[in-house]
């Protein structure tokens, strides 16, 4: 910025602060105003930072700030306020802007603060002003805590401050261009902190316990002082080379001339005898050009081993998001006098300060008196000084408190927390992968520690290192949290780096688990298991509302008693309704969905011998509930409402724990049943490694390893030996050497083979060398493993690959449908050549009539008549009548004619698709006649109700009720042809021919019942709701496509995933998730909103009351007691009562029929209206057929609705 174009108040100020004259600075009288005013003015900038940027423009802090501070320091006022601006100047550009802006505007403004920032620690690598500032501090210090005063402790954390920010400003590599073992800028700020002694102060900050409120900004200094250093080659400065450092230098220096004499070599056969410049012009054969000729190459055939088809094409540029991260950690050799300082340094920090002081920042993070992520600070300081101790003199006692199980379960939570949170918060997903990385290093160090304490001559440490590895291998998450860390790796996250210290970390884990298993023998290990706890079944829940349910004898007995009250209460006109409540109003369950409870309190009132409150408790339920006449019409005669009381009294009604007498415990239990329902099983079980090295057997791990390994010639040898090592163990150790058959795999051990350093690799060739021999013996035997190079295996293709093909259908062809034998095919052939011509029938119709052998299926038939060649696709044998898209006039006209004819009956689009010419489906058809004009909406075509009469003999009982709900069931069963497809033919084959029609219902509603027993209440509540709601959204769409059944809450997931429950979706037609494309389960399109609810309701939990039929032997299947007969005919009554009331409601009952049924015992339940489709009472009458369930009367299906849907034409 130019200094001219500086604010004219803030360029006045400026001035105002005083003028340099040679080495002395004469501040001017307002000078310690000027200084608040810069304070103030920075307080009030704009989001650009212009103040801060004009200040830097102008060298404010270079000519005046510094000049100030060293030489009129002793002016206590004005040196406070400079300290303060200094530390407002110097802050991190990433806290002025909060983070790297991405608009190039502020972008921009942000690259220049920083170049003022890089300017200011330039200006302070000086022995002055840290010389200031130590003995500032030196003498703040000197001060007891009874005489240290406000303003003191501010300007000592002021000054850490200022030192922090300057330390804290990144070094300008373009700019600089130091080389190892030179002075950079950061060098010599530190050096000029090490003349001035405030390296010593540090040291004491961090040693004295009464300073112990500083460790925190001592901790942040120490690790932003040894940024760019590497401890393993600080611990050895001073010492000499060692053989092992001179025997690695040597390895490189050989690595790079062979690279140059290979080089000369090639550079020798490319130059000819003479100068030419016709290089020939050659045709390769066996390699074609863009048409069919071969390729012709027009360079020397020296050039021919580089030949590429990508030459010359422009490369594909590759987005930022989808670029691997870039390294940000830069190792380099400071010069060799601060490198001894900093070795003096860390000899010094660890023999007085590390334990106390670690042990001070550890209890101000777990008491949260830190900044966010200052955890960060201290897994660096742990792995730095650990690494340091490990490589100078290792001593175990000075890095003690760090050295524990409660280390290692902080590491191991905040790496599971950082690497939850770059999964969750994509936009801040590097931020958090830097800070696993360094979770990682420490974790690494601990590892590192332990082991290197297995080797000591002290058999106190030996046994030390084996109580902590015995507590880390016993438990499961520091096993598991390598496998989660390989499985979750982005490259565009996480930098090489990290990939290759969490290779190096499984490798020294793998490591210490194996020899620690052999020295062990049996190990055994902590195995958790997330368990569903069994609710409570229904037999303590009955026990538990104190009213165990009566006999239907004891209840007959009871009853004459109960009706003589009621007569005398019912004739009482004094009965007051205001007495009884049929409703809890300060319940959580809405007022609506009480009525159930209200009849269970009129039972226990008729229980208890209470038969005026029973008769006051129906008549105020009747006023609060009156929809649907559940407990009797407004104008129910008193003998009715006696009867419908004993109706009542006899129902077997459901239930719930403790109402009245747990009211004030409920809620407590609730929430205690909450937790209690998921617990964590934790178990214990014999370890063994080569099981759990069987966990590292994935495709996701071995990218891992190759993309690391890509870069071979960068790695250390250690890298690579760790590398080796693994794929080793995976091929070798457990027989699994497919899963290193991979294309990209085998180009690199190509571009290893063909290396002229290969000889320095000598462990990767003779690695490579190993995989391809095997790979070629078995491409012998096996010559599709030429096709399986293109892509990753699992264990399961690889034991295909090796053991073949069809290998792992022995464990699983129940699953399968049954194989065709040789006379099944010439069956199926045969009846095929003699039935695809003839016209009017379907062939595969016709040959599964034929076909009188195993069952098969439509899908089944077609697939094997197109893998024998007699069919050429499946599409040969889609069903006439759905390919028809345009309507012709003629067809149109043929419509409205047929319209115009039927439209007075009472099924219209039933007739029209009778007698139409061109075969269509009934949702082409209603949209053609809405098109057309013919109706006005859809409701106009459905099919009208027609009222049947009851049959005239009631008094035969149970055949004229049988009859009659056979007429109701044979009238659901009555659809077109053309509304549904056979399930079988949709069905996977995984499930075809298992059953006969009609039996997956059955099979299912078995299965849920078990399900229900075992816990899985809520996931089937869950999974019924979703049928039914897919179910009412098909109906008004009139369109159907396949819905995701999506758990929201952790119980419905963990239902998911378990095999049982997904047994049942597969009983249900659901349709398991694709391969590698699709997460969750799917309800197939194919399922009408009919279907959908039949399921639904065969998942419905069955009653607590049949349940407990006292009936029924347990013992002898199938056999009922007498008292089963009691049931039945009590079932029989409420029918014939519920028969009765729809027929005077429909007015069909003579009153020689009414009198002679009246004194039988009835239910009073007024019908509903049968609605068809989409209907605004279907709700209303879904409700009065759970009121009639409740009342304990069996439940007559209604009419099954007709669909109308949006077909596609190809279905």
């Amino acid at each position: 910025m130019d200094l001219f174009m500086m604010n004219c108040e803030l360029l006045a100020t400026c001035s105002a602060l005083g003028y340099l004259e040679g080495d002395t600075y004469h501040k001017e009288p307002d000078c310690l105003e000027s200084v608040k005013d810069l304070i103030r003015y920075l307080r009030h900038e704009d989001e650009t930072r212009d103040v801060r940027q004009q200040l830097g423009a102008a060298q404010i802090l270079q000519s005046d700030l510094l000049p100030i501070l060293t030489q009129h320091h002793q002016d206590k006022p004005l040196f406070d306020a400079v300290i303060r601006l200094m530390v407002n100047l110097t802050q991190p550009a990433l806290l002025c802007f909060g983070s790297v802006p991405k608009e190039p505007s502020f972008r921009h403004h942000f690259l220049q603060v920083l170049a003022y920032l890089q300017a200011y620690k330039e200006a302070f690598a000086s022995e002055k002003p840290f010389g200031v500032l130590s003995e500032t501090l030196y003498e703040l210090l000197q001060l007891g805590w009874e005489e240290r005063q406000e303003e003191d402790n501010l300007l000592i954390e002021r000054i850490l401050l200022l030192v922090r920010n300057i330390l804290h400003v990144p070094a300008d590599l373009d700019q600089e261009k130091r080389i190892d073992d030179d002075a950079s800028v950061h060098d010599q700020l530190l050096w000029a902190i090490h003349l001035s002694g405030l390296d010593d102060l540090l040291l004491f900050l961090a040693s004295s316990p009464a300073e112990q409120q500083w460790s925190l900004h001592v901790l942040e200094i120490i690790s932003l002082m040894f940024r760019d250093q590497n401890p393993e080659q600080l611990a050895g400065v001073g010492q000499g080379r060692g053989a092992h450092e001179r025997s690695t230098d040597v390895a490189e220096l050989e690595v790079l001339r062979q690279r140059e004499m290979a080089e000369k070599r090639t550079r020798a056969l490319q130059r000819g005898n003479r100068h030419s410049r016709f290089g020939g012009s050659y045709v390769i054969q066996g390699l074609k050009s863009i048409g069919e000729r071969d390729l012709i190459f027009h360079k020397g055939l020296h050039n021919l081993q580089n030949y590429s088809s990508d030459l010359g094409k422009q490369p594909r540029r590759v987005p930022k998001r989808r670029q691997a991260a870039r390294e940000l950690s830069i190792h380099r050799r400071s010069a060799l006098n601060v490198r001894l300082f900093l070795r003096d340094f860390c000899s010094e920090f660890l023999e007085n300060c590390y334990n106390r002081l670690m042990g001070s920042v550890k209890d101000n993070l777990l008491r949260e008196k830190a900044q966010q992520h200052d955890e960060t600070y201290y897994m660096w300081a742990l792995a730095f000084f650990m690494a340091f101790n490990r490589a100078a003199s290792f001593r175990p006692g000075l890095v003690s408190e760090t050295l524990s199980v409660r280390t290692f379960h902080f590491i191991e939570q905040n790496l599971t927390n950082y690497y939850e949170m770059m999964l969750t918060d994509r936009k801040e997903a590097a931020s958090w992968a830097r800070r696993m990385h360094l979770a990682l290093k420490a974790y690494q160090e601990l590892l590192a520690t332990v082991n290197e304490m297995d080797m000591s001559p002290d058999e106190a440490v030996r046994e030390s290192s084996r109580i902590i590895k015995n507590n880390i291998f016993y438990v499961m998450e520091y096993r598991e949290l390598f496998l989660a860390l390989f499985r979750k790796f982005d490259e565009r996250c996480q930098p090489r780096s990290f990939l290759r210290d969490l290779v190096e970390t499984t490798h020294l884990f793998l490591k210490m688990l194996e020899r620690f298993c052999r020295s062990r023998g049996n190990m055994v290990v902590q195995n958790k298991r997330k368990k569903r706890k069994k609710k409570k079944k229904a037999l303590d829940q009955l026990i538990a509302s104190g009213n165990t349910p009566y006999s239907l004898g004891e209840l007959e007995a009871v009853w004459p008693s109960l009706a003589e009250q009621l007569q005398c209460c019912a004739q009482d006109p004094e009965l007051s309704l205001d007495s009884m409540v049929p409703f809890d109003a300060a319940s959580e369950v809405p007022v609506e969905e009480q009525r159930a409870e209200a009849m269970v309190r009129i039972q226990d009132c008729l229980l208890a011998d209470q038969a005026p409150q029973a008769l006051t408790l129906l008549r105020s339920a009747r006023e609060v509930w009156p929809e649907g006449d559940v407990f009797g019409s407004q104008d129910i005669s008193p003998e009715e409402e006696i009867q419908l009381l004993k109706q009542i009294l006899c129902a077997p009604l459901p239930r719930q724990q403790g109402t009245e007498e747990q009211g004030a415990e409920e809620e407590e239990e609730e929430e205690e049943e909450e937790e209690e329902l998921q617990v964590v099983q934790v178990s214990e079980k014999e370890f063994n490694f080569m099981d759990y090295l069987k966990r590292f057997a994935s495709s996701t791990v071995i990218r891992a390893y190759m993309l690391l390994l890509r870069s071979y010639q960068q790695n250390s040898v250690h890298t690579n030996h760790c590398i080796v090592k693994m794929l080793h163990r995976l091929a070798h150790d457990l027989k699994m050497e497919a899963l290193l058959y991979q294309l990209s795999l085998f180009c690199l051990f190509n571009r290893l083979l063909n290396d002229p350093a290969a000889g320095a690799y000598k462990e990767l060739v003779t690695f490579a060398k190993y995989i391809l021999g095997k790979f070629f013996a078995l491409a012998a035997v096996n010559q599709k493993a030429f096709v399986e190079l293109l892509f990753w295996k699992n264990t399961a293709v690889v034991q295909e690959m090796t053991e073949g093909y069809g290998s792992l259908d022995s464990g699983s062809s129940s699953r399968k449908p049954p194989m065709w034998s040789p006379e099944e095919e010439a069956r199926l052939q045969e009846l095929y050549l003699t039935h695809k011509d003839v016209e009017g029938e379907d062939v595969v119709d016709t040959i599964l009539a034929h076909l009188n052998t195993v069952p098969r299926t439509r899908k089944q038939v077609i697939h094997h008549l197109v893998r024998l060649g007699l069919a050429d696709s499946v599409k040969d044998f889609q069903r006439k009548g759905t390919h028809i898209v345009l309507w012709t006039e003629d067809q149109e006209l043929e419509l409205q004619r047929l319209f115009e004819e039927f439209q007075d009956s009472d099924d219209v689009l039933g007739h029209i698709m009778k007698n139409i010419t061109a075969k269509r489906s009934r949702a082409r058809i209603v949209d053609k006649l809405l098109a057309l004009g013919l109706v006005a909406e859809r409701r106009e075509l459905y099919k009208k109700r027609q009222k049947k009469l009851a049959p005239s003999s009631l008094p035969n009982k149970e055949e004229s009720l049988k009859d009659f709900c056979q007429e109701e069931l044979e009238e659901e069963e009555n659809l077109p042809d053309e509304e549904s497809e056979e399930d079988e033919e949709k069905e996977k084959g995984s499930e075809e021919g298992e059953a006969p029609p009609g039996s997956s219902v059955f099979s299912a509603e078995n299965l849920g019942q078990s399900l229900h027993q075992e816990g899985f209440s809520a996931p089937l509540l869950w999974l019924q709701n979703c049928l039914i709601r897919v179910a009412d959204d098909r109906e008004e769409d009139g369109c159907s496509q396949a819905v995701p059944l999506v758990p929201l809450t952790e119980e419905n997931e963990e239902a998911m995933e378990s095999e049982q429950f997904q047994q049942l979706l597969r009983k249900l037609g659901f349709r398991s998730p694709a391969t590698g494309q699709e997460t969750f389960w799917r309800i197939p399109a194919k399922l009408n909103p009919t279907k959908l609810r039949r399921l639904a309701a065969s998942l419905s939990q069955p009653e607590e009351g049949e349940k407990l039929q006292p009936g029924l032997d347990p013992k002898v299947p199938g056999k009922q007691v007498p008292k089963e007969e009691h049931q039945k005919e009590h079932r029989a009554q409420a029918l014939r009562a519920l028969l009765l009331a729809r027929k005077k409601k429909a007015g069909l009952v003579s009153p020689e029929e009414e009198g002679t049924d009246g004194g039988k015992e009835q239910l009073k339940v007024a019908p509903k209206k049968r609605q068809l489709l989409d209907s605004d009472e279907e709700q209303e009458e879904d409700e009065g057929r759970s009121k009639a369930s409740e009342l304990g009367a069996p439940e007559i299906q209604k009419k099954k609705r007709f669909q109308i849907e949006d077909e596609d034409e190809n279905d």
